[in-house]
Formats: structure tokens, sequence, C-alpha cells
């Protein structure tokens, strides 16, 4: 970690050196550094980049206000994991008429979860949902946002584009597990565009010092605005924690019932981690109570379990928290991007990384590959490097390798 103190508050990073670090992120973490309501310090994470805003694996703690671009369009995004008692020995060379176990598996997991712009034909389940037309009046002042709430019924236990995967993984153990990486679908979308876009239209008639051209609009947590998106970012994060805890659920169930059915092996299922890595939080650091908001980055307290999980066909990681307060109790969300999706899919052909994913023997279930360069590994970071700066925020905990995966 190193230290760049040429602002009015000093900028963190856990990296290297500068050269480590991209021009324009650092450029948009001094503009955090010298807001007026920045505590303490503005913290990067290992697998920090430029993003809309604020980097992607920046933290900053705010007293008094909130940015919704801190916190970004997908409110809520975060990782899901479960374990199982299963060795991938034990089904590794199990044949089906329909191809191998795996296959099978990767491939009902693409026909039950939708990916992309996908939703589900009817309304789904959701006890999030419920609760908020209970308690609609927390909602109500913002009539533009209600229709989302009844949109969301479809596209709860739904996947998303980019880079968002379910992926069955072995540890280095070889025991089985599943993972997720998604959010709170079109509805964060909706909520973070129709604040920034209120918090723009404040700050100019405030005169804000925050320039506009930052993208840092902010809302002060006392005024109806600030309380009104407050409202809608927890419903936000709820959401998001249901949609993976849904996936998680049904890839399980599918996964133990394909194992029964040609093994005759019955799997028990282990333990489970569900976690944010786009979120606000009112938490207390270095003796106040600030608003700390994690762009790509999770929270790691003291024995706090969290996910951070490398790119497609690399590994990812369950890690244990150190707490550290530096980092603001936080780590990195993944590897972080080293190549944009357009630079990617210029460097990168889709016969390479697919290639790439058979020399690995992991299962890609993927309706459209014709975008599929865009994740390829290789776009990404190195995660063990990124490992590698954080050792004081993390401890690993368990390594997991791709097996199969689905993305949208």
């Amino acid at each position: 970690m190193f230290v760049h103190t040429d602002e009015k508050k000093p900028i963190k990073i856990w990296l290297q050196s500068k050269e480590d670090l991209e021009d324009a992120c650092l450029e948009q973490a001094k503009n955090l550094a010298n807001l007026p309501f920045i505590h303490k310090h503005v913290a990067l994470m290992p697998d920090t980049h430029a993003g809309y805003g604020m980097p992607v694996g920046g933290v900053i703690a705010t007293k008094g206000v909130i940015i919704p671009n801190a916190v970004g369009v997908d409110i809520g995004c975060g990782m899901a994991y479960i374990g199982t008692n299963l060795k991938l020995d034990d089904i590794k060379d199990v044949q089906t008429k329909s191809g191998s176990l795996i296959q099978v598996i990767i491939g009902d997991w693409l026909r039950n979860i939708p990916v992309g712009f996908a939703k589900h034909q009817k309304p789904q389940v959701s006890g999030v949902l419920d609760r908020a037309k209970e308690e609609l009046d927390k909602y109500e002042a913002n009539q533009e946002l209600l229709p989302f709430i009844e949109a969301g019924y479809y596209q709860v236990g739904t996947l998303g584009g980019g880079n968002h995967f379910l992926e069955l993984q072995v540890d280095d153990e070889g025991f089985i597990g599943i993972m997720v990486h998604s959010g709170s679908r079109h509805l964060g979308k909706q909520i973070c565009d129709l604040f920034n876009k209120k918090a723009k239209m404040l700050n100019e008639r405030w005169y804000s010092v925050v320039p506009s051209n930052q993208d840092l609009a902010f809302l002060p947590t006392d005024s109806e605005e600030g309380k009104q998106y407050i409202n809608w970012m927890n419903l936000a994060l709820d959401y998001a924690y249901e949609n993976r805890s849904r996936m998680i659920t049904v890839a399980s169930e599918l996964f133990v019932k394909h194992v029964l059915k040609h093994t005759g092996i019955e799997v028990k299922l282990t333990e489970e981690i569900n976690c944010h890595h786009n979120y606000a939080a009112i938490e207390n650091h270095y003796g106040q109570n600030v608003w700390v908001h994690r762009k790509g980055a999770t929270r790691v307290r003291e024995g706090e379990f969290a996910l951070i999980p490398g790119a497609m066909g690399s590994y990812s990681y369950v890690v244990e928290g150190l707490g550290n307060p530096e980092s603001f109790h936080s780590c990195s969300h993944g590897a972080g991007r080293q190549y944009s999706r357009k630079a990617a899919l210029e460097k990168f052909s889709t016969e390479e990384v697919i290639l790439d994913l058979k020399a690995q023997g992991v299962v890609l279930g993927k309706h459209n590959k014709a975008d599929v360069a865009e994740e390829s590994r290789f776009a990404y970071k190195d995660i063990d490097l990124v490992m590698d700066n954080q050792k004081d925020l993390v401890k690993p905990i368990k390594r997991l390798k791709t097996v199969g995966v689905i993305k949208g």
C-alpha cells in the first residue's frame, strides 16, 4: 500500500506503486479526496480502475451526505456461494445420454435461470417486494419508480449480463461449490439514475462546490431526497440479496437432483455466504458515524467472511476479514478490469477465449458467444497479484477454480 498526499485528504492505495494505477483512476480519486465532506481519507482497493464518477474498487466515508454515483447503478451487486460435501472426482468422468454430467448441469442451469436481458415469464415469489408494497408510504414520493417494484417480480432469480456469472467451482481439497455474481437488476439502475439526476439539479440550485463534470452530485442525508434515496437503496440491497439467494437455491437444487439421478450420491450443502460490493451504509470509523460508500469493494470486518471472484476460468477466493481500519474494513470485490469491454473485444477473439476455457476443462453455458471475449480472463488483472496486494486486509480461507460457468 502507498499513500498519495497532494490533496486535501490522503489517498491510500493498495498497489505496489503509482505506476500500477491508471491515470483516469487517480484523477477520480483526487476529485474524491478534495470533497469537503470526506472523512479521514480515500481508499482504493487493489482491483481499482476508473468508473463513472468514482473509481470501481473505491471506498469513501462521508459526513452527512450520500452520493448515488459512489454506490453505482447496480445497487447491491455482490456475490453468493454455497459449498457441498461432494468431490469433483466423484462426478467429473460421469457420462449421460446428453453428454457429461457437468455439461448436463450447466445446460439445465442455463434453461432455468434467465440470463442477459431475459426475465421470468410469470411473476416470482419475493418477500422483499411484498414487504415494500406493505410499506408503500416509504416509496410513494417517487411515483416514477413504483412500476419497477412490480417489474421486479419477473426479475428476481435472474442473472443479468456483463460480468455477472453462475459458476460450478472446485476448491484445492477437491470439494465442489457454487458461486453467483449478480445484483438488483433493473431496479437498482432506475433508482441510481433518478436520484443522481435529482442530486445534480439540487447541487446546481445550491451552487455546490462539487464541479458537475465530476459526476459526484450528493444528497444531504437529512434532506427529503436523501431520505428517499436511502429508503430505495436499502430496498434494492435487500432485493439483490434475495436475487442471489434465489439463484443459489435453484442452482444447488438442480445440481443435487442431477448428481443423485446419475450417480446415486446424496449431496449435502454446507457453508453459505452472501455479500454486497456496491452500497452505502452508516458505520463507525475513527470514532465517528459516517456513510461508508463501497463501489466495487466488500466489507471485511475482523472475522467476517466474504468472496473475491477472479475472472472466468481463473481462481476465486473465500476470505476472512482482518478488520483493517485504514481500508474502512474493506477489500477488493474481484480481480478488476485491465481492458475495457470494447478494448477486450478488440484484443481477444471469441475463438481464443473458447479454446482457453476448453484447454482448462471449463464447460461454458452461454446463448450468444459473440461477446464472450469481453469476459476473457486476460481482460482482468491477475487475481493472485490482487490477493498479494491485500494481505493486510483479508486472509484466504479457500481457493476455488472454475469447472463450469453460465454467462449472460
